[in-house]
């Protein structure tokens, strides 16, 4: 069961912008058996640097194609087109540039550059866990080869370029996994998270928690590819109908299929506040993590 998002209230916002400066994308190291995994990490790059032009643009423009690549074959082959031309060889009569004198490449580009043209510049950033393997390196590359700016955070102790790869973009060095974590989530807006494994799991269940905690109101968005997500929204429901998680708390995370109507979706959402929270800050969570740093560091001794 997917989530339902409140509209917002008195949205008064050119369709040329987005609400967000920067996304957070988490995302498996693996790029997962199915295509569509693939795909869809693909086409959410694209997605956060462009808005794609409505389908009926898309048609239209196929059949303006189709039409004068047509004609122009109808013009050289037709036998009242050779004979004119043959009159006007005669008669000595200029001839004049037709259409089946249009390369095909000129009418196919001039197309492809309209649905460019008519692309809306969403011009949202991407912050993510760094490297350029698996799904990570695929969404990263989308959003760079598409003019995005791309912030990778990377505990090279924990994580050496050597396994992952290299950071398309920006770099930025953290000392541990816990720092890296708090860092994509300082850096972005809002957060989206690919189908992936227990590091993918671990990193959306703690900014979930983070939300319902109080420390921060960004939402949360599940890119349910091929409802690889639905067991997972199932748990969530059952843990709402057994009284493990308030209404309020399930309102946190919004799924979509598709990497159009998610955003869409986030652009939406109205954050939902529960009365029981205990609203923390950053650094209150700073402070119980270096505590527990401490404790640790301690104990291993």
């Amino acid at each position: 069961m997917e989530q339902q998002v409140v509209p917002a209230a008195n949205k008064n916002k050119s369709s040329s912008s987005s609400r967000f400066r920067r996304v957070c994308v988490f995302c498996g190291s693996s790029p997962g058996k199915k295509a569509a995994y693939q795909l869809a990490a693909v086409q959410l790059g694209r997605h956060l640097v462009r808005t794609p032009p409505p389908p009926p643009l898309n048609f239209w423009v196929g059949w303006l194609v189709w039409f004068v690549h047509s004609a122009a074959r109808k013009d050289s082959c037709c036998p009242a087109a050779k004979g004119r031309k043959a009159r006007q060889g005669k008669r000595g009569i200029q001839k004049r540039p037709n259409r089946s004198q249009i390369p095909m490449e000129w009418i196919v580009g001039g197309a492809l550059l309209l649905l460019r043209d008519t692309c809306v510049e969403r011009g949202i950033d991407l912050v993510y866990g760094g490297g350029s393997v698996g799904l990570m390196g695929l969404v990263s590359r989308a959003v760079h080869s598409g003019g995005g700016h791309v912030l990778g955070i990377v505990p090279n102790a924990v994580l050496p370029r050597e396994l992952i790869g290299d950071t398309p973009g920006e770099l930025k060095d953290v000392s541990g996994m816990h720092q890296r974590k708090a860092e994509m989530a300082r850096n972005s807006d809002a957060f989206v998270a690919l189908p992936g494994g227990y590091g993918t799991l671990e990193e959306l269940l703690e900014v979930i928690t983070w939300a319902q905690l109080g420390i921060h109101s960004k939402p949360v968005g599940l890119l349910n590819v091929d409802g690889y997500y639905d067991s997972l929204l199932s748990f969530i429901d059952k843990a709402v109908e057994e009284g493990f998680v308030t209404p309020a708390a399930r309102h946190i995370v919004v799924a979509a299929r598709t990497p159009h109507d998610l955003l869409a979706k986030l652009e939406d959402y109205v954050p939902v506040h529960d009365a029981a929270s205990p609203n923390l800050t950053w650094e209150t969570m700073e402070q119980i993590k270096s505590s527990d740093t401490k404790n640790i560091s301690c104990f291993s001794r």
